[in-house]
């Protein structure tokens, strides 16, 4: 579906996040796990060239096709289902990189299986991402993820194949000669936003559009981030705020695939930091089953800001990693049901311990959901010398020469 030079100017984009992703250079010998589905495996291919010839180690790993997870989701026990395989926790213990290629070939294979089976399994699978957390906050691992389109992607998203394929292409700029460039100036970019934001002392945040009016409160020792390099493409800007204390409405517009099922007009009242009411247009049953998946699930973990000006998405892709990146007219934010981020911890996150994140309001979960609102909106920063800041109009941040 690429062509031999968009493939090529692919690998080299994930390689830079890779390595923007982590604090430590990589060196000869480092270990790099490339995660992927079957249908970026021309991706996966060049990927493992370009390691060998960096004299890095890389490890393949195919994702389970979607017909056999299925099977496994149908037939396993719950033993099965918390079975945490020989050699996984060594493996991810020395990891250096992982680069995850996503193409998926159904969302919707797991639409009949009981969600609380596929958080049952999240949760036995939890180890593996706190291992992989811990070693990057320590700057010893770095890793990136992107999305391969596919047949099925372009259906769902109404697309055809050839239009899905252009949006991943102007996405991830491989239609320029340099990429990278152009990835380096919306980074350098990015930073002076975040420096921005990170220099006001913000009680709380005050999203409003049409259908949301909603209270977030950084809380104490937060920092916002971004463009990391941890995603492919990534524009936006997100902390992780106090979970225990977002209060008021939250409407996700944008469509949400997850685990096979559709969700839709996703509307959510937080009180106290909790959910207390839900509603969605389509897919409630399934929303209500994630957000009891365990004690953090229904609580906010994430509080996220795009930027259209460097965001080229502009159509529904039926895929988080590009619906929560939206451009288009009016930009989108996002909040995420479940696990917060510890780097966005402003001091050494090293030192968060599991303890540290509860008293600072951190919330841990197996869940981590984006839902995505691309109204028309304004958000402001009451500060805590009451002062407030408009420091988001019409899809793009207010500072000046962003």
């Amino acid at each position: 579906m690429f062509s031999p030079e968009e493939l090529q100017r692919y690998a080299l984009v994930m390689d830079w996040g890779m390595k923007k992703a982590r604090n430590n250079q990589f060196v000869s010998g480092d270990i790099v796990l490339i995660r992927t589905d079957q249908a970026c495996l021309p991706l996966a291919h060049e990927l493992f060239r370009m390691f060998l010839e960096q004299e890095l180690n890389p490890v393949v790993r195919i994702t389970l096709p979607e017909d056999m997870e299925k099977t496994f989701f149908s037939l396993a026990g719950d033993p099965q289902l918390d079975f945490q395989a020989p050699g996984d926790r060594e493996l991810y213990s020395n990891l250096n990189g992982l680069v995850s290629l996503l193409g998926p070939q159904s969302l919707i294979h797991l639409k009949d299986i009981d969600p609380a089976r596929i958080g049952k399994f999240a949760v036995a699978k939890k180890y593996l991402r706190d291992i992989l957390e811990k070693r990057d906050s320590e700057g010893a691992f770095g890793w990136s993820l992107c999305l391969y389109p596919t047949e099925e992607l372009a259906e769902k998203s109404g697309l055809s194949a050839e239009e899905y394929k252009k949006q991943i292409v102007r996405a991830v700029y491989l239609d320029q000669e340099d990429p990278l460039a152009v990835w380096e100036n919306i980074f350098d970019k990015s930073r002076r936003i975040k420096e921005w934001l990170n220099s006001m002392d913000v009680e709380y945040f005050h999203v409003l559009s049409a259908n949301t009016d909603l209270l977030v409160y950084p809380g104490v020792n937060r920092q916002w981030l971004g463009l990391s390099g941890h995603n492919i493409p990534s524009f936006e800007l997100f902390l992780s705020p106090d979970c225990r204390l977002t209060r008021g409405t939250y409407y996700a517009d944008q469509p949400s695939y997850r685990s096979g099922n559709l969700v839709r007009g996703v509307r959510l009242h937080f009180r106290d930091g909790r959910l207390v009411d839900m509603s969605a247009e389509e897919g409630e049953d399934f929303l209500r089953k994630q957000v009891n998946m365990d004690g953090g699930a229904s609580m906010v973990g994430e509080f996220s800001l795009t930027d259209r000006r460097f965001s080229r998405i502009e159509k529904f892709m039926a895929h988080t990693l590009y619906d929560e990146n939206f451009g288009g007219e009016n930009g989108n934010c996002h909040i995420a049901l479940g696990a917060s981020y510890a780097d966005t911890y402003a001091l050494n996150p090293a030192e968060l311990t599991p303890e540290l994140k509860q008293e600072l309001g951190f919330n841990d979960s197996a869940l981590h959901w984006d839902l995505v609102n691309t109204e028309k909106k304004e958000v402001r920063a009451h500060l805590k010398n009451r002062d407030v800041v408009t420091v988001y109009r019409d899809g793009q941040f207010t500072i000046a020469d962003s």
